[in-house]
């Protein structure tokens, strides 16, 4: 988000307003420069930020939901959003820097036009380039999307699978289900991190656009675990919003 964020609000959503969670982060980006508050998803409604930072811990105010819904409006879908964890005092504990978001089943329209304002697909006709999907299921349309722009779609089909498949040589993006047979999403993209071949490779999630109870209780359990109660300090927060965001 970078130095034309002077003039442009950052909102962080799914805490309480009213709870004091998001002090901390407020007190982080306004240090750093950045016009930062609290907001409700309603508020959407008559204005728009630049970004979203989106708590997605088991400690949030509905952060799934909230995801669910910036993700399946076409209102709202374009904007940014950082998921982050935050402990029950507001402090952040990991941040999980995905390229993008996108709701199952595949809208192949939007797919292409969003890789396209990413600078994604302008290579794709003179280099051979590899995507990766990890997927239990497959994704079908989204294998014909992808063929129809020229990538070569490699599909895993568990996060074990895919960490060894993006061993194996260059690829140029990955996208991956939030839910593994044996991970989620955001465990891959931490362990995909670890290894300079794989750390900045863009990274797309996908979600399917109803999510349960259960599944939701479950990715904030997988996300605490993740995190294990570690803290980052404000220096390391910020050299991920500035590095993830646009």
């Amino acid at each position: 988000m970078g130095e034309t964020l002077k003039n442009r609000e950052l909102w962080i959503m799914g805490i309480d307003c009213c709870a004091g969670r998001g002090k901390f982060l407020c007190a982080y980006l306004a240090e750093a420069g950045y016009k930062a508050r609290t907001a409700k998803i309603e508020e959407l409604a008559d204005s728009k930020p630049q970004g979203i930072l989106l708590d997605i811990s088991p400690f949030s105010t509905d952060g799934w939901g909230i995801l669910l819904q910036l993700k399946t409006s076409s209102e709202t879908r374009n904007i940014p959003v950082l998921p982050l964890y935050l402990s029950m005092e507001g402090k952040v504990g990991g941040v999980f820097p995905a390229a993008g978001f996108f709701t199952l089943p595949i809208d192949p329209e939007y797919l292409t036009e969003r890789l396209a304002v990413l600078g994604l697909t302008e290579d794709a006709q003179i280099w051979d380039l590899r995507t990766l999907l990890v997927s239990r299921s497959g994704e079908e349309k989204l294998s014909q999307v992808m063929g129809s722009i020229d990538f070569e779609l490699v599909k895993g089909y568990t996060g074990k699978e895919g960490l060894a498949l993006a061993s194996t040589g260059p690829f140029y993006m990955v996208f991956c289900t939030l839910m593994l047979p044996d991970m989620s999403a955001f465990e891959l993209l931490e362990r995909l991190r670890l290894f300079p071949r794989t750390r900045n490779l863009p990274f797309f999630v996908l979600i399917k656009e109803v999510m349960k109870d259960g599944e939701r209780s479950a990715m904030s359990r997988e996300i605490d675990h993740l995190v294990r109660k570690k803290e980052l300090s404000k220096e390391e927060f910020l050299s991920y919003l500035r590095r993830n965001t646009p």
